[in-house]
């Protein structure tokens, strides 16, 4: 089954990937841009024996300019944990299952079909996320709390005033009961200070 994985990967994922401008790296693809690195992890589950292999595909976009805000190191090839965007194959692609499983009873042909369509709308929705702002946006409309430091450094560098603030009461709207908003509104307050902006009415 091993055997079999690894020539889907040299294969059918590998020659797919580079027609689209990812390099391969161990089970990473990459394609660099001018702000952003996209890339797909293969992931083999733990639990794998000689009969059964099972694998997720996570996805990721890096942003060089979101790693300064968080003043980190620079990365030319991160790994799926050091991405800002990040999420599994099936959040983004309806139809893909949320791990793959190659059995002795698996047809692969099914397998290929499913995992290159899946691929290829993830690659679609990379192209709608263009740079920093991009993925700020996408977590800032769920609201979600994850980039949340980032996001409010990004809208009030560029003086976005309004959007930090509409970010701002999406989140107390959509956690402010729990007992750990009172440490986030604290953490957010003080960015906020940082630009010289007032939170205004939240």
């Amino acid at each position: 089954m091993q055997q079999l994985f690894n020539e889907m990967i040299k294969q059918d994922v590998k020659p797919f990937l580079s027609k689209r401008g990812f390099a391969k790296k161990s089970l990473n693809f990459y394609k660099p841009t001018e702000s952003l690195i996209y890339m797909f992890n293969f992931q083999k589950s733990s639990g794998n024996s000689t009969d059964n292999v099972m694998f997720y595909v996570n996805c990721g976009i890096y942003s060089a300019e979101l790693a300064q805000v968080q003043s980190r190191e620079i990365m030319t090839a991160p790994h799926e944990a050091d991405c800002h965007f990040r999420a599994r194959m099936r959040e983004i692609a309806e139809l893909a299952p949320d791990r793959f499983a190659i059995t002795s009873d698996t047809n692969m042909d099914d397998v290929r079909t499913t995992l290159l369509g899946g691929l290829e709308e993830v690659i679609q929705f990379y192209n709608t996320m263009t740079n920093a702002r991009s993925i700020v946006d996408y977590y800032t409309s769920g609201p979600f709390l994850h980039l949340g430091e980032e996001s409010f450094h990004l809208l009030l560098q560029s003086r976005d005033v309004a959007a930090a603030r509409q970010y701002l009461k999406a989140l107390q709207e959509k956690y402010g009961t729990e007992n750990r908003w009172i440490i986030f509104e604290r953490k957010y307050k003080a960015i906020f200070d940082q630009y010289g902006v007032e939170l205004g009415t939240v």
